[in-house]
Parts: C-alpha cells; structure tokens; sequence
C-alpha cells in the first residue's frame, strides 16, 4: 500500500522534476553512486546532490539510502525509478518519432555491447549507421554479457548486444554476427599441427585464461565441469590481444573467438586451431525487452545492425 502511496504522490509531483532530475536519479541507481550517476549525467557532484535533495524535498519522502556496499533506492526510490523509467523511455519515443518531420531534433539509443562485439563487428556497422543519420546519437557503453540481459530487462537500455550463451529468457532476440571458438597456441606446440581439436583434448594443458567475470571464461569453464574437470591457469588477462601474446611466448594455450584470434595473429606469432565441439559455434544477438516498443530512430538502427546477419536463428530468438 506504501508503494502505491508514494507512486500516486510522484505521478502528482512529476511535472516538478525536468528530464535532467529523472535521468540523474536512474543513473543513482544504476551505477550504485551518486558521484558515478553525476559523472554519468555529466554533473558536477555538488549540483547532484542538490537536485537528489531537491526530489526528496518535493515528495516528502527519501528516495535513496546510503549503505556500506554504495546507494541504494528506498522503497519510495523504487516507486519514482520505476515511472521515471516510463517517462524518460515515452520522451524518447516521441523524439524518435517526431525527428521523422523536424530537423534537427535529435534522437538517442542507448546500446551496451559486450566485448566481443564492440572490438569486431561494432565499429564499422555504428559508423556506417551515424553517417547516414546524423540525427541520431548511441551512448555506446561495453559490459559483460550477463550484466547486459539485467540492464536490458530492467529497462535501463534500450538495446544490447550478447552472446547467445547467455540466459534471454523474457528478452526479444535477433540475430547479429556468428563467430567461432577456437584453440590458440604457440607454433611450436606439440598440439599445433591439429587442423581442429576437441575441447577435453586441451584440458591437460596450463591456460590463459581471461578474467573472472568474462562471460566467455564461465562459459568456458562451465564445460570443463561438465567433463568434471577444471582448467589449470597460468595467468588471467582482461582482453583477447594480451592473451594471444602471453600465448605467443608459450606461457599456456588460450581459447578466443576467431575474429579476435584473427586480429591478434597480425601481430602476433600463433597459431590457430578450431574447435570442433558442437558448442564452439556461437551466435552474437540484439537483444531488447520488445522491438515494436522502441522508438522509430532505435528500430532503424536493429535493422541497420541485423541487415548482415546470419541467417541462423537460436533457441532464445522470440522475435518475428
């Protein structure tokens, strides 16, 4: 009943606040901080402490809590989040769709890409896309594919790009680029002359493995505990470029996705092995809550984005 209370009353307040108290107060929210959600909202910390004070002056009610672990909303600051969510998302719809009629207003998409995609196939689709629409903005922000699908799914984006090993349920899909594991070693391996390998033929072997929180590196490991095993690392490293040198110099083997394994053989001596597993195929997907929902200026860029897609759909595509 609280909850209702406290929504009834930031329905009758919510014409005092402007956009910019609205995105402030999500940005709270989802980075935890209020110096992170000012730095966000591009705001010094002072002016948003001020206007956090001035929204819960205007509710009578707090709306964060400030604990050991950083910020979190109030039951109240869950109720305002919530409706600030629906009319920051109808703004943008309405911007979208009136940028079809007037110049110069601008539309914007806000799109998380995990790692994969924004260092292989992001940067020449999004340039083509803003050369052709200069109406249109993307704060582009990269994330692991896990915490994609949650910040999707709670509305705090309006598109992600994941790798299909993740869990989408409740999420629409498309699909967006296909890439393939593969196995990466030193050219003088005794593995190195297999045209492709099998995963558990590699599970004897030191690694390189990628940090913790690398949704490919679970994925990974979660293999490995399904042949009851588990994979022996000589060292973790955040990005597939440093894992392929520490793999040159014979340090372990490493497994990446073979457009990054491509790249970093440029400048690096490997040697690059395929992996033959069923699951070694994996799909990159646009993922958002509903397509149809979002704005006229966000769908261009699904479609811009899925126009070279394969025509391979996964168990998680709902989407028409």
């Amino acid at each position: 009943m609280g909850d209702l209370v406290t929504a009834h009353a930031f329905i009758q307040t919510a014409m005092r606040f402007d956009l910019t108290d609205l995105r402030l107060l999500l940005h709270i929210v989802e980075t935890g901080s209020i110096t992170a959600g000012a730095d966000r909202s591009a705001m010094a910390l002072a002016s948003a402490s001020a206007r956090v004070r001035g929204m819960e002056e205007t509710l009578g009610v707090p709306l964060l809590e400030r604990g050991r672990r950083g910020i979190s909303p109030t039951p109240a600051g869950r109720a305002a989040v919530h409706h600030a969510r629906l009319v920051l998302h109808q703004i943008e719809r309405m911007r979208g769709e009136l940028a079809e009629y007037a110049k110069g207003l601008k539309g914007h998409v806000r799109l998380l890409s995990n790692t994969a995609a924004l260092t292989e196939f992001l940067p020449d689709a999004l340039a083509g896309f803003l050369a052709a629409n200069p109406s249109i903005d993307i704060d582009l922000e990269e994330r692991p594919s896990h915490a994609i699908v949650e910040a999707v799914a709670a509305g705090l984006a309006d598109l992600g790009v994941v790798a299909d090993m993740v869990d989408l349920a409740g999420l629409e899909t498309r699909p967006f680029r296909a890439d393939h594991l593969v196995a990466v070693m030193a050219p003088g391996h005794p593995l190195a002359g297999h045209e492709a390998i099998a995963f558990a033929d590699l599970l004897d072997e030191p690694f390189v493995g990628l940090s913790p929180g690398s949704a490919l590196q679970d994925y990974l490991n979660a293999h490995a505990a399904r042949a009851g095993r588990t994979l022996a690392f000589r060292v973790r490293v955040r990005s597939a470029d440093a894992l392929c040198r520490l793999v040159e110099r014979g340090v372990g083997l490493g497994i990446v996705p073979e457009t990054a394994a491509q790249r970093a053989s440029r400048g690096a001596a490997i040697r690059i092995v395929p992996l033959r597993d069923a699951w070694a195929p994996r799909l990159l997907v646009l993922c958002a809550r509903r397509f149809t929902d979002l704005p006229a200026h966000a769908r261009r860029l699904v479609d811009t984005l899925s126009a070279d897609a394969p025509a391979a759909s996964t168990r998680n595509d709902k989407s028409a």
